[in-house]
């Protein structure tokens, strides 16, 4: 009986758990400690100056034939869904047809 209880409590006790609040000094202690881990790592969170940033120049084409790629698989999708609208109008039909007929013998 006594596991019972237990158990019972255990639950009760999850449902009604509610998010600690966190004290600004917690916080603080917190944000110093994450900068330091930080900076151990090299992470400093400052930005670089622009112009020292070297960005890697793509050309247009090599993005035209993936969107090319998207717009095609777009048009597959949208024939396919007209196929399944059609394919699922006669289901419904049949369905209804079927409903009526279950109606009228049971009548």
């Amino acid at each position: 009986m006594s596991r019972r209880k237990a158990s019972k409590t255990r639950r009760t006790a999850s449902k009604t758990r509610r998010p600690r609040r966190v004290t600004t000094s917690a916080l603080r202690r917190f944000v110093v400690a994450e900068s330091k881990r930080l900076d151990e790592q090299g992470l400093s969170g400052k930005l670089e100056p622009t112009e020292k940033v070297k960005a890697e120049e793509v050309e247009a084409d090599g993005y035209a034939g993936t969107l090319e790629k998207d717009i095609d698989h777009a048009k597959a999708l949208k024939i396919q869904e007209r196929r399944l609208t059609k394919k699922l109008k006669k289901i419904r039909e049949a369905r209804t047809k079927l409903n009526k007929k279950i109606v009228k013998r049971l009548r």
